[in-house]
């Protein structure tokens, strides 16, 4: 099985009698307690902004997760001060382990990334010395999917959840209690709509992450990390009236909604 090295991912162990349930009172996402898929989440402010997110996975007695390298000194802070005096011990990784990703399943720690309604290869989590090369195939993958990833796409504390359409890829878990950012997430879902959507971006030549996608003489959203000429972008949909008249540097590209949208063009929300 070829694994390709993801060398912009921090790895992070909890452990402990606490460590679910610390995880779950924090986090948006379904937290897994046993084997089974690697299921997605985030860390937000109590405004509902995005500071961390990634996959979580349970192997060896444990819950194993991954962020950005750029969030994950203040991905460990945080969660050491919302750990107070549960029973819960937390191995910072970064110096030992690392994480790649493969089409199918196999060796080291490996889980199934479920994003809901897409099922996005293997992630997987070795020692350093794996030897993995790092390419372009997790990128390539993620970006035919639709799915928007921070560090790649967008900077921390500047995007909603429901913005990169965590609602819809099982990012949210809507039966549980309270968790940090909760109540705006809440909010967000009881208006039937966001503003900011994720959407994919192809034709585009020369561009790099952070363009900005222009509907005439507005600016919709920015691309996230190209790659083979096409991006994720999270658009404001309400500015895209004619998808087939959008630009980037200039030159006309194509929008398309990622196969698990239930948003279309041209829709419009509460202000924020």
């Amino acid at each position: 099985m070829a694994i390709s090295l993801r060398p912009d991912r921090a790895v992070f162990r909890f452990s402990g009698p606490d460590a679910h349930k610390l995880l779950n009172d924090v986090v948006t996402g379904r937290v897994p307690a046993g084997p089974g898929p690697a299921t997605w989440w985030a860390l937000l402010t109590p405004q509902g902004k995005i500071l961390a997110e990634g996959l979580a996975g349970w192997a060896d007695d444990a819950i194993w997760l991954d962020v950005h390298v750029s969030v994950a000194d203040d991905f460990f802070r945080r969660m050491r001060m919302y750990r107070l005096r549960a029973q819960v011990v937390i191995d910072d990784l970064r110096q030992s382990h690392s994480v790649g990703w493969a089409e199918m399943a196999g060796e080291a720690i490996s889980h199934q990334a479920d994003f809901g309604p897409v099922t996005l290869g293997t992630r997987v989590i070795g020692p350093r010395e794996a030897g993995w090369v790092a390419d372009a195939a997790y990128r390539k993958a993620r970006i035919r999917a639709g799915i928007a990833e921070l560090g790649e796409d967008f900077a921390p504390d500047t995007t909603f959840a429901h913005d990169i359409g965590m609602d819809l890829l099982a990012g949210i878990d809507f039966a549980k209690g309270c968790y940090v950012g909760q109540e705006v997430v809440s909010r967000m879902k009881h208006r039937g709509t966001a503003r900011r959507r994720p959407v994919l971006v192809s034709g585009l030549d020369g561009a790099d992450a952070g363009a900005a996608v222009m509907a005439g003489e507005r600016e919709a959203g920015t691309v996230g990390a190209v790659a083979d000429g096409a991006a994720v972008a999270i658009i404001r949909l309400d500015r895209i009236s004619d998808a087939a008249a959008v630009t980037v540097n200039g030159k006309a590209v194509r929008l398309q909604l990622p196969a698990w949208a239930r948003y279309g063009f041209g829709e419009s929300a509460e202000a924020d």
